[in-house]
C-alpha cells in the first residue's frame, strides 16, 4: 500500500495525557468524517475539525511506498531533533490516521524503537501493537473503537450522542473534556471546567501547543 503523509514534524505533545511529551507528529491525509474542503464543512459528519489534512503537501509531507520509508523518515526526524535519552515516540494523527496505520507499518515504527500513540475518531478498529490508544468521539459517527487509554471529548457538542455520560462506562484509563476551539472558545473552557468540577471522573485538556505556539 501506499501511504498519504500530509507531514511530519517533531514537538512536544500538546494536549491529552502525554501533554508535555517529545514527540514526532506523523499526521496522514484524509478522514472519514470530512473531506477536508470547505466548501463542503456544512454536510460533514464533522464539523469543528481545525486541522488541515488534505494533499502531502506538508512538512515532509509525500506518498510513500513501504513502511519501512515511513519508518525511516519518523527516525530520521527523531534523530535529528531529540537527544539518545528518552524512548523514541511517535503520534499518529490526520484527519483519521487508522485508515492507513496497518499491521505492516505498525511493526517498521516498532522496528525503529518507536513507541507508537494514535489519535483517532474511533469509528474504525484498531490494529493490534498500538502502544497508545486516544480515541475522540464526534457526534453522529458510529463508535466503534470502545477501549483504550484515553478518551478525548471535544466539548461541548450539543447532539445527545456525544454528551460526557454516555462515554463514562467505556474501558479507558483517562476521560478528558477539551474545549472546543471556535468562536466561543472562551465560554468553552468555562463550560469544561465546569463539567470537570461537577464529574471528577473527567479532567481538563487544553490545548497547549496553541497556548505555547508549537506546531
Amino acid at each position: 500500500m501506499t501511504y498519504s503523509v500530509k507531514e511530519a514534524f517533531y514537538t512536544l505533545q500538546g494536549e491529552g495525557a502525554q501533554t508535555g511529551r517529545a514527540a514526532v507528529f506523523l499526521r496522514f491525509a484524509g478522514c472519514n468524517l470530512w473531506n477536508g474542503l470547505e466548501r463542503d464543512r456544512a454536510s460533514a459528519v464533522c464539523q469543528f475539525c481545525d486541522t488541515d489534512f488534505v494533499g502531502t503537501d506538508g512538512e515532509n509531507g509525500g506518498k510513500y511506498k513501504t513502511p519501512e520509508e515511513v519508518a525511516a523518515l519518523v527516525a530520521s526526524i527523531w534523530k535529528a531533533n531529540a537527544d539518545t535519552a528518552g524512548r523514541p515516540y511517535v503520534v499518529c494523527t490526520g484527519g483519521e490516521p487508522l485508515l492507513q496505520l496497518d499491521p505492516p507499518l505498525i511493526g517498521a515504527l516498532h522496528g525503529e524503537g518507536f513507541e507508537i500513540a494514535v489519535e483517532t475518531n474511533g469509528t474504525i478498529a484498531a490494529p493490534e501493537g498500538l502502544d497508545w490508544i486516544c480515541v475522540s468521539p464526534k457526534a453522529n459517527a458510529a463508535l466503534v473503537l470502545k477501549k483504550g487509554n484515553e478518551l478525548k471529548l471535544v466539548y461541548p457538542q450539543d447532539e445527545a450522542e456525544a454528551q460526557p455520560e454516555r462515554f463514562t462506562e467505556l474501558d479507558f484509563q483517562h476521560f478528558f473534556l477539551q474545549p472546543k476551539d471556535n468562536s466561543e472558545a472562551a465560554r468553552n473552557v468555562q463550560a469544561a471546567a465546569a463539567y470537570c468540577l461537577k464529574n471528577p471522573q473527567w479532567r481538563l485538556s487544553l490545548q497547549t501547543h496553541k497556548l505555547t505556539g508549537l506546531p
